[in-house]
């Protein structure tokens, strides 16, 4: 892109703006050592135990952090972090109040049947598929900071009102608007994208998707806890104990995440949403050919500091364009438009673009088979339990239906970290693979476990808790490695991408909640749903991959 049309698209603010001048950059002491200066190539620092609480390492060309300072609360990068796992965690806690308490409380109170409890599980995920595609365009545009707190509010409201649900329609509504919170994914993932570098920003991304989503197991046993507190040890009446749950939990919960992520989070690595083409990285993109889009805040950012500031050059550090090179004879590093990209507003040209690029469809499909899969057994594995063993009760069908959400404590992280490890050695294929070789497993798994439970009278609770952590290992892992792919297949509208592929996790739930209301038998929506993942993680090998 030539410097005057580069001009044009900052609305008479000069390419010089683009990029803060040397003064402005992020100071980090490692720079030293991490630039070698006759290349001017940023090499990523190797993994070291104290980096988790060590100052973070900035790459100056895009001032992502190169590594993982989760335990370093004096840097933004750990606060952020925090933020937006959180924000995703305490969604959950309304976002799926509702199934845990179904079977025995609000299905008895409402006089629901089987068909309109899974219809209303149904109602939560369309909602949050519609939510997801429309908030990646916006978390794009206004940063993901704001989006998340105002999904917080939003959702809390009609969480305060569950309890004047009195019949199934009532509790559709209900349900349908409080799955606005499970858009809180898409902001989530997308601020650890813009704060943490491509070497780390697959592990972040599993972390923050992984302690969040851990946010459904907590919730199966929040809820129950505290339903059982009220209703037993409380006196209150089933008809008032589950109302009282929502009020007590959910509600102030929300509401406080939403203001500590306005107030301690910030935007971008160059500070406000505005400011996030103001790092060398943008320049060396306009100068590869990429046409910024400036919204309107950042024009008049850019106006107001061309009207302040002495107009001067502004040199920016080039890239070598050798796709790999050994660094001081060890560090091998791999040139690509992660290494420049910053989140664009979307158009209509890139919204086609976007359509009509395969990669686009890559994880969105194998999102589709794991993420969709998770969320109907979260909803699903507690009445799967109690068919099986009608003696166990609500109380401790719940406990056990947790541990599938529990494990994403460390499951879907390894998967992220797995496919970081597979990314330094053997590219961005390896992360494809990767993914849909974990999708196979799952596959095969609910094949076995599907089929057992239809030939076996009174399965073992052993038997079905051992097949339960298997599936969630290889579905968790698989969900934790797909969105450290993500950003690879589009890295100028990581939200857009976000959003996307996670509103088909959604279609994938939609499709797996009709397999168990369908299928109501022991076991038939299990082995349904195996075929169905291991046909789609099968083609996924064959499907175009991104190059770097």
């Amino acid at each position: 892109m030539s410097v005057e049309k580069a001009r044009s698209n900052t609305s008479s603010a000069s390419v010089n703006e683009i990029v803060p001048t040397s003064e402005e950059k992020r100071q980090q002491p490692a720079y030293d050592q991490a630039v070698r200066p006759e290349t001017s190539v940023f090499v990523p620092p190797p993994f070291k135990w104290s980096s988790l609480w060590s100052a973070p390492v900035i790459n100056p060309v895009n001032l992502k952090c190169a590594t993982l300072p989760i335990l370093n609360f004096r840097s933004q990068e750990c606060i952020n972090f925090h933020l937006a796992w959180l924000g995703f965690f305490v969604a959950f806690l309304s976002w799926f109040a509702f199934p845990p308490l179904i079977p025995e409380a609000i299905k008895v109170d409402l006089g629901l049947t089987t068909a309109q409890v899974g219809n209303s599980n149904i109602t939560a995920l369309c909602a949050t598929l519609v939510i997801r595609l429309f908030v990646g365009p916006i978390v794009d545009r206004y940063g993901p900071r704001r989006v998340m707190s105002t999904l917080l509010v939003l959702g809390a409201i009609p969480s305060g009102l569950a309890g004047t649900v009195t019949n199934y329609h009532g509790l559709l509504v209900i349900r349908f608007f409080i799955g606005i919170l499970g858009a809180t994914f898409v902001p989530c993932l997308v601020w650890t994208t813009v704060f943490f570098d491509k070497n780390i920003v697959g592990t972040a991304n599993a972390l923050v998707g992984g302690w969040g989503n851990m946010g459904g197991g907590v919730t199966y046993a929040v809820m129950v806890s505290l339903y059982h507190a009220l209703h037993t040890s409380a006196g209150m009446s089933q008809h008032v104990a589950w109302r009282a749950a929502f009020a007590v939990v959910p509600v102030p919960i929300l509401l406080l995440t939403a203001v500590a992520t306005m107030l301690l989070g910030t935007d971008c690595p160059s500070g406000p949403w505005s400011a996030r083409h103001q790092t060398p990285a943008t320049m060396a993109a306009v100068m590869n050919g990429h046409e910024i889009q400036l919204d309107r805040d950042e024009a008049a950012l850019q106006a107001h500091k061309a009207q302040e500031k002495e107009a001067g050059n502004v040199s920016v550090q080039a890239v070598r364009d050798d796709d790999e090179y050994d660094a001081h004879g060890d560090a091998v590093v791999r040139k690509s438009e992660l290494d420049v990209a910053v989140n664009e507003a979307l158009t209509l040209k890139s919204a086609l673009q976007i359509f009509l690029n395969p990669l686009t469809w890559l994880p969105a499909f194998m999102y589709a088979t794991t993420f969709g899969f998770e969320l109907a057994v979260d909803s699903n594995l507690a009445n799967d339990y109690l068919k099986s063993h009608p003696d166990l009760g609500m109380l401790n069908a719940g406990y056990l239906a947790s541990i599938f959400g529990f494990l994403n404590l460390f499951t879907r992280p390894l998967g992220g970290l797995f496919a970081d490890v597979l990314y330094a050695k053997f590219g961005v294929k390896s992360k494809v693979h990767f993914t849909a070789a974990l999708g196979l497993i799952q596959g095969i798994l609910c094949i076995g476990f599907g089929q057992w439970l239809s030939v076996t009278e009174v399965p073992s609770l052993a038997g079905m808790t051992l097949f339960v952590v298997a599936i969630a290992f290889a579905n968790e892992m698989a969900n934790g490695a797909n969105f450290s792919l993500v950003p690879h297949c589009n890295a100028y509208n990581n939200g857009v991408m976000s959003g996307l592929v996670g509103a088909f996790g959604n279609v994938g739930g939609i499709c797996f909640a009709l397999v168990w209301r369908f299928h109501p038998q022991p076991g038939v929506a299990w082995w349904i749903s195996g075929i169905i993942a291991t046909v789609v993680n099968a083609a996924m090998f064959f499907w175009p991959k991104p190059k770097n």
